[in-house]
């Protein structure tokens, strides 16, 4: 069709688009109109507003009202990328990192200001000085609370404020973000303090030395003190509870004695103070008579069991709203804990009704946005990509022929970018490729935005991040990617994952004798030999076997593809015909059925990276991620679809967010990435075994005695913009990209040299690895067996900076190419093996039970 002039052209040719998008029909002709005079109209009817926090913004409408499918809007794409290219268009592209900072708030300049308070910078004694005259304004005779905080305090410059005998009667002392490094100084002064209530010495260098064992000292010297760098002490009472509850502070330093201070206190946020013991004379209704709504969060209340808790809850009539993680100190369930606190109306934010009617376990509405953490050392290019999957969608595109094997992502304009996620989404936006000739080289990608609910003037326009996604695509977890979600829900589910794995394992069996001897005809007449692979049909020479053209006579098929009920019966295929694959080995070569089944066999063995398939286990994930990051170990993941090759769609990355957003653009499993690899001459390599099964049950397999290495072309880095660099973290070259081949003996020798190590010792633990990685296959899914499947796979394994090996992957009917084309020493130096005899040793191995170049494992 050439260009597209009337609306029934237009549909004709976007019919399959329009339907995808979701789009009402009616709306379909104002679509058109706005598309062919290039209209965006979005500022007519709406408006961009900061939110309070100034790094995200909404968008409000102006309209005065905009009744459901009344009109659509165009929205343009402010950037179109592809994963591996973003930093480079981000690098070389004229303005483009900095539009996409300003979209995303995060070119505030964070070190804005600091110039002014520099220039009006107090010395400590004149803040002291305003301190007392603030305080006598007050009313006050002493000077009770002092807030001395990045003045750059030393050791000798605290000691020569001699604070304690000038302010004997002081009851909160904050010194954050000074230069205090001695335990010892930090002690001789605090002890001498008799009423203090509060200490505060976060950010300081002495806190990384000897935190511990100064608390200890300083409670001790301070009975008093109830709260401690912003936790609660074991002593804590009333004047901690009356600092949470907005009762004292700077205005009211506090006089606890009092009668109830606290009886009109109604809200009480007591979030993420250590707290372990919440039975407390202190917390209790006499006290907090009023007391309706209260937030728990963050407190491990680890000293109180859950029937504690509840019984000392229950005992306010007040309480109506109520914040917990969910797992945690109240239990597992928000069902159990509504039925033991049944005057509750809000569980976390959720109307209780709605938790009874959805029977909902874990629940949260108050989850507070992910903003991006802008360190002044990142450039405006590593913002943007820290920030961009707050804010990229994406598609694929498609012809009439095939799918594009990697996935588009984009970031909407300013307008579109301004919508904020909502459960309850008044709009909905959807991608659209516009081909004003007909056809796709024409295309311009928009996003096409309407109202799904009647809004009025002022009203939030809201879409929803995961729209179609429900709790059976892991809804509430793929929210993290947005929102901090409670990470205490998704630790108690990786633990509870861990202990299950820590409970598998099972002993390997001794080889049993082989059972699958040579198939070779009595009569010595060759095996029909049916293949559909170039480099079987040319190496493949030897007298005994025989290519035919005609798949039912063959004796053996060898093939590249799925041989399945519906083929053989199409072919003609029958049960007595040798085929070169096994039943369900897709428990194998499938990368998350691998991990399974390694996992169902040995747990967590260290031969495996923690693995994860993002489709079941992604809170599994993220309860690890957060572990990792509280434990502040390296969090650097990679992300392989579930059945690419050639590392396709292939991610390295430590962003969580990224992480759960790369789930749109296909099936993955996440695993933990081998930071500290073994370098060959400073660059990362793998290693490619063939390895030949010629039976289940019992397990025979065989090792074809050479190894192919596999090199990337940079040298290794850990640079966080390497990840963006296919040639220095994969080792696959051998599509379109510079091989550098190694031949197996000269590797080793040399590998050997560089290291000091000797490659028999690793090569041991490499076999060991293999052969547990089928004997997991065979343990777990015995229906593999099949006496007419002899199969060659590619077994893909790296080692670590330790030299122990990590399997990598599985793959069935591997590329032979390099072992057909090179003539290669075997690993003991002692035999040539001839790539133009690869196959014909295949063969005689599988298939004439020979083991020239192979070992049994």
């Amino acid at each position: 069709m050439s260009k597209i002039e009337s609306f029934d052209d237009f549909v004709k040719v976007h019919g399959i688009l329009l339907a995808a998008s979701g789009l009402p029909p009616k709306l379909y002709p104002r679509l058109f109109e706005k598309l062919a005079s290039d209209t965006f109209d979005g500022g007519d009817y709406f408006q961009i507003e900061s939110c309070e926090d100034d790094q995200r913004r909404k968008l409000l409408l102006t309209a005065e009202s905009m009744p459901k499918d009344s009109d659509v809007f165009l929205v343009d794409h402010a950037w179109t990328f592809r994963l591996p290219d973003a930093y480079k268009q981000l690098k070389e592209i004229p303005g483009l990192a900095e539009r996409m900072a300003s979209l995303m708030s995060v070119d505030i300049d964070v070190d804005a200001g600091e110039e002014e308070e520099v220039a009006e910078e107090l010395s400590v004694d004149q803040i002291i000085d305003n301190e007392i005259r603030y305080a006598a304004d007050k009313g006050y005779d002493s000077l009770r609370w002092l807030e001395l905080e990045g003045l750059g305090i030393v050791d000798d410059s605290l000691l020569s404020l001699h604070l304690p005998s000038k302010f004997q009667d002081l009851v909160a002392l904050s010194l954050i973000g000074n230069k205090i490094e001695s335990a010892d100084v930090v002690i001789q002064e605090i002890v001498k303090f008799k009423n203090l209530k509060a200490l505060w010495l976060n950010d300081n260098p002495v806190l990384q030395k000897s935190e511990r064992q100064m608390a200890d000292e300083i409670l001790q010297g301070c009975p008093s003190l109830e709260i401690y760098n912003s936790c609660f002490t074991p002593n804590y009472g009333l004047w901690a509870l009356g600092f949470c509850g907005d009762i004292f502070g700077k205005d009211n330093p506090g006089c606890v004695q009092q009668d109830q201070p606290l009886c009109n206190v109604t809200s009480l946020d007591l979030s993420n103070r250590s707290i372990h013991n919440l039975v407390n004379k202190a917390f209790s209704v006499h006290e907090m008579p009023l007391l309706s709504h209260l937030n728990i969060r963050g407190n491990s209340l680890d000293q109180n069991s859950v029937g504690e808790l509840l019984e000392v809850l229950k005992l306010f009539p007040s309480l109506s709203s109520l914040e917990v993680d969910i797992p945690g100190p109240l239990g597992n369930n928000a069902l159990e804990i509504l039925e033991s606190l049944s005057n509750l109306s809000l569980l976390n934010g959720v109307d209780t009704a709605e938790i009874l009617e959805t029977g909902k376990h874990v629940v949260d509405s108050m989850l507070q946005p992910r903003i991006p953490e802008l360190n002044p050392d990142d450039t405006l290019v590593d913002r943007v990509l820290d920030a961009m999957w707050l804010y990229a969608l994406n598609y694929r595109l498609a012809d009439d022929e095939k799918l594009d094997e990697t996935s588009l992502w984009y970031v909407m304009d300013e307008l579109g970018s301004a919508l904020r996620h909502s459960d309850e989404s008044n709009f909905k936006v959807a991608p659209f490729l516009f081909m004003p000739s007909g056809k796709l080289e024409s295309a311009v990608s928009y996003s096409v935005m309407w109202p799904t609910k009647h809004s009025q003037k002022g009203d939030e326009c809201t879409r929803d991040f995961l729209s179609g996604i429900g709790e059976d695509k892991q809804r509430s977890a793929r929210l993290t990617a947005w929102f901090q979600t409670p990470e205490n829900y998704f630790i108690h589910e990786f633990e509870k994952y861990q202990q299950k794995l820590q409970a598998k394992a099972f002993e390997s069996k001794p080889p049993n004798p082989s059972v699958s001897g040579s198939i070779q005809h009595s009569d010595g007449s060759p095996l029909l030999v049916y293949t559909d692979l170039p480099q079987v049909e040319e190496f493949l020479t030897r007298p005994e076997f025989v290519i035919t053209n005609e798949p039912k006579d063959a004796d053996i098929l060898w093939t590249s593809v799925q041989v399945d009920d519906e083929l053989k019966k199409e072919v003609g295929i029958t049960d007595d015909q040798y085929i070169n694959q096994f039943p369900f080995e897709a428990c194998l070569v499938m990368k998350h059925h691998l991990a399974e089944t390694i996992q169902m066999g040995y747990g967590s063995p260290k031969w495996l990276q923690p693995t994860y398939n993002l489709e079941t286990q992604l809170s599994q994930f993220i309860g690890d991620y957060c572990v990792r990051k509280r434990d502040q170990l390296n969090n650097l993941w990679i992300l392989k679809p579930w059945n690419m090759a050639r590392t396709i769609d292939t991610s390295i990355t430590d962003n969580l967010s990224a992480i759960i957003r790369m789930m749109e653009t296909g099936p993955k499993i996440c695993q933990k990435y081998i930071e500290h690899p073994a370098l060959f001459k400073g660059n990362k390599f793998d290693l490619r075994y063939v390895v030949l099964v010629r039976s289940i049950d019992p397990l025979e397999i065989y090792l074809i005695e050479i190894f192919w290495v596999r090199l990337s072309n940079n040298p290794y880095s850990l640079e966080k913009h390497s990840f963006f660099e296919y040639e220095t973290h994969f080792t696959v070259m051998n599509y379109g990209r510079k091989l550098n081949h190694k031949p197996t003996a000269e590797f080793v020798r040399e590998f050997e040299q560089e290291h000091n190590v000797k490659w028999m010792d690793i090569h041991e633990k490499v076999k060991q690895v293999i052969r547990a990685v089928f004997e997991a296959a065979a343990h777990a899914h015995p229906e593999m067996q099949s006496p007419k499947s002899r199969a060659m796979y590619g077994v893909d394994v790296m080692l670590d900076s330790s030299f122990e090996p990590k399997i990598l992957e599985v793959t069935y009917c591997p590329d032979c190419m390099r072992a057909c084309k090179y003539d290669m020493e075997t690993i003991d130096g002692k035999g040539i093996v001839k790539g133009g005899d690869f196959f014909n040793n295949v063969f005689g191995c599988l298939f004439l039970d020979e083991t020239a170049h192979v070992t049994p494992l």
